[in-house]
């Protein structure tokens, strides 16, 4: 669902009960909740399932699996239990769905976490995802809402998931194992956590389906300031940009624009088809990072030796909003 949409469906909806430990609910726009224990443990529990982006049964549950810890990750935390969530036509081979949990199953396993249950039910179209739970200390729960002005933005993984996708569905692009696009989206967020709390990061979120400027958004709201980001700093796939300059871009992108099109300042040199991809729904997109400006240059050093080559400063947080303004040039 789009995220007009969403917004108008919550905002109808009264949901009874206050809780003093609910660290993070529906008053945020954070990629998971957090509920703090006894002591100084939190408790982060998030849900995501969706339909097949690729044809590959076990490549689909790979995919669908690391979205769904991606929640879990974006908040300092780490996945503990797991549990599958899939709708199967009975028309399909059931040795379909045994291939979309088993990728499912062992990619929970690379993030050292536990499948423990599910649940299945028949639907006109396959559909898979999980729910998830992690934990982490108080002190190092981060949400999106933390970004101080001066933050330095650095984004994991390039964007255009969804243009590839789409490219992907209609026979253009071939897919496999060996594309880029395909193996950022299988590949964990689970290294950047790891390096997150050696530094001052203020706020992070996951890049997904409301596209970097929609998630970008949600952290400048939430921290009431003004985020700038650099067009041609943004990391892109090479193969997306040439597709979004030919039109080849999903629906989801355009719900996404027309939901932001009040919030967004473009500069005057900027196409098209970069707008197009600033706006693009991810899948198992990357972490954007609001870290302290005295830790960027060390941060991304970091990401880069620990292998996320394709991380980019992509912007900073300029001063109080909230507001979104993107630029042509970089700072």
């Amino acid at each position: 669902m789009g995220p007009k949409a969403l917004s108008q469906v919550l905002r109808r909806v009264e949901f009874p009960g206050v809780d003093e430990n609910l660290l993070v609910g529906f008053d945020k726009a954070d990629d998971a909740v957090a509920y703090k224990l006894q002591g100084e443990q939190v408790i982060v529990q998030s849900v995501d399932f969706f339909t097949p982006v690729v044809d590959d049964p076990y490549l689909f549950g790979q995919i669908a699996a690391a979205n769904a810890l991606s929640d879990i990750y974006a908040m300092g935390a780490t996945p503990l239990l797991a549990m599958n969530i899939a709708g199967f036509p009975t028309c399909l081979d059931n040795q379909i769905l045994e291939e979309i949990l088993q990728g499912g199953a062992d990619q929970v396993a690379n993030a050292g976490a536990i499948i423990a249950g599910g649940h299945t039910i028949e639907d006109d179209e396959p559909k898979y995802g999980l729910a998830v739970t992690g934990v982490v200390e108080h002190n190092n729960l981060i949400t999106n809402s933390g970004a101080q002005v001066g933050d330095q933005l650095i984004l994991t993984k390039p964007l255009g998931m969804g243009v590839m996708t789409t490219a992907f569905k209609g026979g253009i692009a071939e897919v496999d194992g060996n594309s880029l696009a395909v193996k950022a989206m299988a590949t964990l967020n689970n290294k950047p956590v790891e390096l997150m709390h050696k530094y001052n990061v203020n706020a992070c979120t996951d890049i997904t389906g409301f596209g970097l400027l929609g998630h970008a958004w949600e952290l400048a709201t939430g921290s009431g300031l003004e985020v700038t980001i650099y067009a041609n700093q943004v990391p892109l796939f090479a193969q997306a940009k040439e597709y979004a300059a030919l039109g080849l871009v999903p629906e989801g992108a355009y719900r996404n624009q027309d939901y932001l099109q009040k919030q967004v300042e473009f500069g005057v040199k900027i196409n098209e088809a970069r707008k197009d991809l600033l706006f693009d729904p991810q899948t198992s997109g990357g972490l954007l990072i609001s870290v302290a400006k005295e830790d960027a240059a060390d941060l991304l050093s970091d990401l880069y030796q620990a292998g996320l080559d394709d991380a980019t400063l992509i912007g900073q947080v300029t001063g109080t909003g909230p507001k979104i303004k993107v630029r042509d040039e970089g700072n």
